[in-house]
């Protein structure tokens, strides 16, 4: 590739590693790296890097790691760079004086088919609402967030159980070989980008808190199972369970789950359980609980589980 090119790249988690990756490996001319600043985690506070960092040192890239995008300071090192593309894949908003630095133009990579699922959360969003099709976008910044003009699109469907880790490491890839599609591109001066079609209901992917990821069992089957895999692994659906004589309760996390189609007498939330299966009554059917986690327990599936827990005398925490 041509290093008339000069790009400098934005991200953070490993979704964004992906797409650094496969510039690098295709010889674009990487300027610089912008990511989080390292911050202390775990028990022990130690120091982490972000996964962009960690792979920007491992090949020798120049980073840089602000904590104010608008100071003085950051802007003279970023402009020092000296770069005529920006690409953002999993940062964090930025300002105009940065998005609109290069000549030409600072272009992002987002995990829906826009403009479907603006927001932070785009993956989770698909699978909770049932979409049986997604895919990713690249489009170019402006003012207000993911609403600049289209580059490129690329869909791919959803599976049934399709959990949203399992749909994010397909849309890792699938995104960054669309980033690389999106350069070469705008070298060979090959884009027609494209104004987002504001006309048809919009669905929004807003960040999801813990309130949220609690289940309701008294929902449709088909609902709380897009709920479970939708926010499996993160930030993950969960429930509680009483003991009906202590009244002890057990917190529990609920990764994956399988839906079984029956007419039953029971009561929603009622809970079936035997040496290998643990079963919660629903509308239309059962839900089988497949993996799962106690609090300060790891993630287990339910014949390990049931070796060393039994449900029998609980039940559910409407």
């Amino acid at each position: 590739m041509s290093k008339d090119l000069r790009i400098v790249y934005m991200g953070t988690p490993d979704f964004a590693v992906e797409s650094l990756r496969i510039l690098v490996e295709n010889n674009c001319n990487i300027v610089g790296v912008i990511t989080a600043p390292d911050k202390p985690s775990g028990r022990g506070q130690k120091i982490n890097q972000s996964a962009v960092k960690k792979y920007a040192d491992a090949n020798g890239l120049k980073t840089l790691q602000p904590t104010n995008l608008k100071s003085e300071e950051f802007l003279n090192e970023l402009k020092a760079l000296n770069a005529n593309l920006q690409i953002v894949v999993a940062f964090r908003m930025l300002p105009e004086a940065v998005w609109n630095m290069p000549e030409m133009g600072t272009f992002n990579l987002h995990a829906s088919l826009l403009p479907q699922y603006r927001g932070a959360a785009p993956i989770n969003w698909a699978i909770i609402n049932g979409e049986k099709e997604t895919g990713v976008s690249t489009f170019f910044l402006q003012h207000k967030i993911d609403t600049g003009d289209i580059i490129a699109q690329e869909k791919t469907a959803i599976g049934e159980n399709e959990t949203a880790g399992e749909l994010h490491d397909k849309l890792m890839n699938i995104g960054s070989s669309l980033v690389l599609k999106t350069v070469q591109d705008i070298e060979n001066e090959s884009i027609n980008s494209q104004a987002q079609n504001e006309d048809q209901e919009l669905k929004e992917a807003f960040k999801i808190f813990k309130p949220f990821c609690k289940i309701d069992w008294n929902k449709p089957m088909h609902q709380i199972h897009n709920h479970v895999r939708g926010l499996s692994p993160y930030p993950t659906a969960w429930t509680e369970f009483k003991h009906k004589e202590t009244e002890e309760v057990l917190s529990c996390k609920i990764f994956r789950t399988e839906k079984i189609e029956e007419q039953h007498q029971h009561n929603n939330g009622d809970i079936i359980v035997s040496k290998k299966e643990l079963k919660i009554a629903v509308n239309e059917g059962f839900l089988n609980i497949k993996e799962l986690q106690l609090a300060g327990k790891k993630r287990m599936d339910i014949v390990s589980l049931l070796n060393g827990v039994s449900f029998e005398n609980y039940s559910l925490v409407s």
